[in-house]
């Protein structure tokens, strides 16, 4: 999932769903007819979450082969490319893989915030994680002494307590060639560091000032353009006052950043026979970050999309179904938004609907549904959205499993298909928010960590996978895909575009009638 620098807001009152269960219910909605009912009970049977951890056991071992990472415009993306197309046309689909190019924004060898003394420790790489390098870092490769400037610890009762670095007196007595430790608060990144140059400093690290709110990594620390010329980082509050608590603590620093024009890939899989007019699309970003092998985020949504594409490669379709695995997804959904744009008016007309699957596995998961109503945020998807929620609730009301709304925020690929006008929905089990004691209460796991406590980090192996969330999104996915490709007759036709909502960042649960409160 697209990094957010948004946090997520606190999640509304629990309340009881009921639904009224058709005479035709099975898994999930009762609308398929004419044997459709039939074919998507074999669908989710056939679908099995053992089968689809085999393709994040595949995935996983393309990222370890390939410097521990899927990051578009790399060869472990490439690699997963091939696995998934190559699945697709053994299972008989019609395959394209359609290339774009993009500006890649990472790094060429793997940075370092290391402290060398006394108690050697290596940090984290990464938001969410222990530290990044500021927007406008220029490269380079620094070991020195730390030396601390003007800290506020502990910190102040209130935000900009802090003024470390922020006058050039803050540096009196500052060893040129050190590394300076300053803390956020007052003033600008960028004014902080000038001042640091000024004093002769080698790097610079500043951590996050400490107050509640102002603690981690949670927002893209910016340097305001070219002009600095050390190895800036930014850490979160924790490491900064680890690396503070001894005089003469020494650290060892690399950042080498690359920006340049490469190419990466969609894989689209189409079944051959359905109507082309009526058109039933899916996808999942197969992509991951640089820092990790992306094996929930989102190795999890395209193995379930994956699975559900070759156990109904056996069914015959009344309605075209259409698989996507968008590239680039983690550089501002950029294959998704090529796919679309690059559609005409009246392929875009045939598309009825699109469901999207991004995180499906988090270990400290809820199970979150798109809120296509708006009931939850007060604003809706597109027609039809409405419609895709409400299917997904009854699949787990059904099986007697609580569920949460989670809005359009514009995180994932489904962005560029409600932006057209095209109803669209989807799964989500949460990235970098931290569980409430009320969605503890609700689903298990443990209050106040995150829901995916390896969101964009290297940490994201099979090992951050929850095989029943694993298992049951997977079933949902089946039931949905088998429902909508017999019949798609409750979702508006020619949808007319809406503004899609990009705000409204709470959560809402809704847990089934005869759970314990």
């Amino acid at each position: 999932m697209m990094r957010s620098r948004l946090r997520k807001g606190v999640l509304g009152a629990v309340t009881a769903v009921a639904v009224a269960l058709s005479p035709l219910a099975f898994t999930g909605p009762a609308r398929a007819h004419g044997g459709g009912e039939s074919a998507v009970r074999k669908l989710v049977k056939a679908v099995s979450g053992k089968n689809v951890k085999k393709h994040l056991w595949a995935l996983q071992a393309i990222a370890k082969a390939n410097g521990g990472t899927r990051v578009s415009g790399t060869p472990g993306f490439d690699a997963s490319r091939d696995y998934v197309a190559r699945k697709l046309r053994a299972a008989g689909y019609d395959v394209t893989i359609q290339p774009f190019e993009f500006t890649f924004d990472g790094y060429k060898t793997p940075p370092v915030l290391k402290r060398t003394s006394p108690d050697p420790k290596a940090y984290t790489y990464g938001f969410f994680s222990d530290y990044v390098a500021m927007q406008d870092s220029p490269a380079g490769a620094v070991s020195g002494t730390l030396q601390a400037v003007d800290l506020v610890l502990p910190p102040g009762p209130a935000a900009n307590s802090s003024s470390s670095g922020c006058e050039a007196s803050d540096f009196a007595g500052f060893t040129a060639g050190n590394i300076a430790l300053m803390q956020r608060g007052t003033c600008s990144f960028r004014v902080k560091v000038e001042n640091a140059i000024a004093a002769g400093a080698a790097a610079a690290v500043v951590f996050n000032e400490g107050q509640e709110g102002r603690t981690e990594i949670d927002f893209n620390p910016v340097l305001g353009g070219p002009g600095i010329t050390i190895p800036s980082f930014f850490t979160r509050f924790s490491v900064g006052q680890e690396l503070a608590a001894a005089a003469g603590t020494t650290v060892q620093l690399n950042w080498d950043p690359i920006v340049e024009t490469r190419t990466t890939y969609n894989v689209i899989a189409q079944t051959r026979k359905g109507n082309p007019d009526n058109v039933v699309m899916l996808g999942a970003h197969l992509d991951s970050v640089q820092e990790g092998p992306g094996i929930n985020d989102n190795g999890s949504g395209s193995a379930g999309t994956l699975e559900v594409a070759l156990q109904f490669a056996k069914t015959k379709p009344k309605n075209r179904v259409r698989f996507a695995f968008w590239g680039a997804e983690e550089f501002g959904l950029l294959g998704s938004e090529h796919y679309v744009a690059s559609l005409s008016p009246e392929e875009r007309a045939r598309i009825t609907l699109y469901l999207n699957f991004d995180m499906i596995a988090s270990t400290n998961y809820t199970f979150g549904i798109y809120d296509g109503d708006g009931d939850a945020f007060g604003t809706a998807g597109p027609p039809g959205s409405d419609v895709i929620e409400q299917d997904f609730e009854k699949f787990f009301a059904r099986r007697g499993l609580p569920f949460t709304a989670t809005a359009f925020t514009g995180r994932s690929d489904y962005g560029a298909f409600i932006a057209a006008g095209i109803p669209a929905g989807g799964l989500f089990t949460g990235a970098e928010e931290l569980k409430t004691e009320e969605e503890a209460a609700v689903f298990g796991g443990t209050a106040g960590a995150p829901l995916d406590p390896c969101y964009h980090s290297a940490c994201d192996t099979i090992k951050n996978i929850d095989d029943k969330a694993l298992d049951v999104n997977s079933d949902a996915i089946a039931t949905l895909v088998g429902t909508y490709a017999f019949d798609t007759s409750a979702i508006p036709a020619d949808p007319a575009p809406t503004a899609a909502s990009r705000s409204g960042d709470a959560r809402h649960t809704h847990k089934p009638a005869d759970s314990a409160s």
